[in-house]
């Protein structure tokens, strides 16, 4: 079984669909590069993919990471591929060219960073860590500790990891524990223990930059008095050198269910010298710039591992023979209408979950580098309001392709020899860490909508008018256009009921979040299948014009209708089942 990268649709995304030298060509920091180059880019990422790290997925995760005494040895074969991947120039392919990136746009990055995904999700996580951590540092450190640390990171000699959650605090980080002592000169002193901290311990890197919520003496309660940290594993020196191991020590790793060949780490930090980052107290505002752009990636987590099922379930299918067509021959299981159902599943929403991708890379582009300070809000408030839709939503789809392929392959999905079964292991944790997807839905249907006061919705709902203005003869647009407007106007009366409800029984109505929010992912990925179809009238490729037809029928058709049951069963809430007593449940 293998994998091939999708170069064909990623292309058609940026040149046909989005036309990344249009909207980004006139940016001062991409100006520089042409289609060209992208494409270059994503054949070469293709490559290294395709042929360093499908071929340890697998092994990676039939050893897993072994500890010993404190030290994290990654399975054979990772410390070479991700030696590979540093002098590549994986690391700081969107880095800032003054820290040594290379400066290209993040529209090119989801891309690439899909691929990885795809191939091998443990490996991914490292890096993906690492970028979070980049940014964060990026946007809220100050000068001094961007030119010590920032170069490092994207030249990938050194790795990030990301410190929230403790054992009694999970999603609840207003309860942490870990304290933070002003050192005397300049620094902190950590003490602590974190768990569930990706990447937190391994021996792909010579250091590892851990950025750590805690309190200062005197802090506020609750989320208000949380700082952030940043804490090497080993102290660097003034002159950028490494110097002694600071007080920062792997406790255990996890056993888990999936992602095995990821350290899942318990970091505890004894007197570990730290330094703050941004202002005292202001922790959680500067964490987010990183959780937020985890969330984006963990959500092309579930993209990538849908791709790969996609593509393995599918390939089987066209080899497997099973009973007989309506002629009596023997017939491929491809054949068969169930199975064509499943996989046309798959690709319907893996591919409108794609382009979303590259739609909201386009936005992270324009919030950080366009020239208009107007437009940058507007981008990043489309970003804030997309975020927990593209985390929560690609997650359940990519989960649910996987479980797919497993039925397609029947009794060879269920063993491992086959690969299927790791995806759906791997793809589980996607609707769990970074914030569960029922977190996401409830913040999507609270924050995001009923108390939303920044006109975010307006922004989404702006983008989307000037999608229903496109012109496109293809039968196909003219049908989703017609159910994107009846769609929305379904989501806005379930708005309405939401925010009148609200007030008086808002605890109980967010039981409908996660339909609601699956609701408004269907109108979002309708709205993605009319790019997608308009994006067919510059490109020659007649084949996937066929297919993108093919898969916008059947979104039309099999999938987009359940949007608005889903609808319907938000507004009839949750009361009943709040108020009986838990012996009842």
């Amino acid at each position: 079984m293998s994998y091939k990268a999708p170069l064909d649709d990623m292309n058609f995304l940026l040149k046909d669909v989005f036309d990344i030298q249009k909207n980004l060509g006139d940016i001062e920091a991409f100006k520089d590069f042409d289609d060209e180059l992208y494409s270059a880019v994503l054949e070469e990422s293709a490559k290294f993919s395709e042929n360093v790290l499908f071929p340890i997925n697998r092994e990676g995760d039939e050893e897993g990471c072994s500890f010993n005494d404190g030290v994290v040895t990654t399975p054979k074969g990772f410390k070479e591929a991700y030696s590979e991947y540093a002098q590549g120039g994986w690391q700081g392919l969107s880095g800032d060219p003054k820290f040594g990136g290379q400066g290209l746009p993040k529209m090119l990055n989801v891309l690439t960073e899909e691929m990885v995904y795809s191939t091998n999700t443990s490996f991914c996580l490292y890096s993906s860590l690492t970028s979070g951590a980049y940014h964060a540092i990026h946007a809220h450190a100050s000068d001094e500790l961007k030119a010590i640390y920032l170069p490092a990171m994207l030249e990938g000699r050194w790795a990030g990891a990301m410190g929230l959650t403790e054992s009694h605090a999970g999603s609840d980080l207003g309860i942490i524990k870990t304290k933070a002592q002003d050192g005397g000169d300049g620094s902190y002193l950590i003490n602590g223990s974190k768990m569930f901290i990706t990447g937190g311990e391994h021996d792909l890197t010579e250091n590892i930059i851990h950025l750590v919520l805690a309190k200062l003496p005197g802090a506020p309660d609750g989320a208000q008095g949380i700082s952030l940290f940043l804490v090497p594993k080993v102290i660097v020196k003034s002159d950028g050198t490494l110097g002694d191991v600071n007080g920062v020590s792997c406790g255990s790793v996890e056993h888990k269910m999936g992602i095995k060949a990821s350290a899942t780490c318990v970091m505890n930090f004894d007197n570990a010298k730290g330094f703050l980052i941004g202002k005292e107290s202001r922790g959680l505002f500067a964490m987010f710039t990183m959780m937020n752009l985890e969330r984006l990636s963990i959500g092309i987590q579930g993209i990538g591992l849908a791709e790969t099922s996609y593509q393995l379930s599918k390939n089987y299918a066209l080899e497997r023979k099973q009973g007989k067509n309506d002629k009596g021959e023997a017939a491929t299981i491809i054949q068969h209408a169930d199975v064509r159902r499943m996989i046309l599943e798959q690709r319907a929403y893996t591919e409108a979950g794609r382009a979303l991708a590259v739609y909201m890379g386009m936005q992270i582009d324009k919030q950080y580098h366009h020239p208009d300070q107007s437009e940058q809000e507007r981008s990043e408030k489309r970003m804030a309001f997309l975020t927990p839709v593209a985390k929560a939503f690609f997650t359940d789809k990519g989960f649910e392709a996987c479980n797919h392929g497993i039925q397609i392959l029947g009794g060879h999905g269920f063993v491992r020899e086959w690969g299927l079964e790791q995806l759906v292991r791997d793809a589980k944790i996607g609707q769990i860490y970074e914030g569960t997807n029922g977190i996401q839905a409830q913040d999507f249907m609270v924050r995001k909508v009923c108390l939303d006061k920044q006109n975010m919705l307006s922004e989404v709902y702006d983008e989307i008018a000037l999608t229903l203005n496109k012109e496109c003869d293809l039968p196909e647009f003219s049908i989703i256009k017609q159910q994107l407007i009846e769609l929305k106007a379904e989501v806005d009366t379930t708005i309405d009921w939401m925010k009148e409800n609200f007030k008086i029984r808002g605890y109980e109505i967010q039981g409908g979040a996660t339909q609601f929010l699956h609701a408004f992912g269907h109108l979002v990925y309708a709205w993605m299948w009319l790019e997608l179809l308009h994006g067919t009238k510059k490109t020659e490729n007649q084949l996937l014009i066929k297919r993108k037809k093919v898969a916008a029928k059947f979104f039309s058709q099999h999938l987009l209708p359940q949007a608005f049951e889903l609808c319907q069963r938000v507004k009839m809430g949750y009361q009943d089942y709040i108020q009986i007593d838990y012996e009842q449940l």
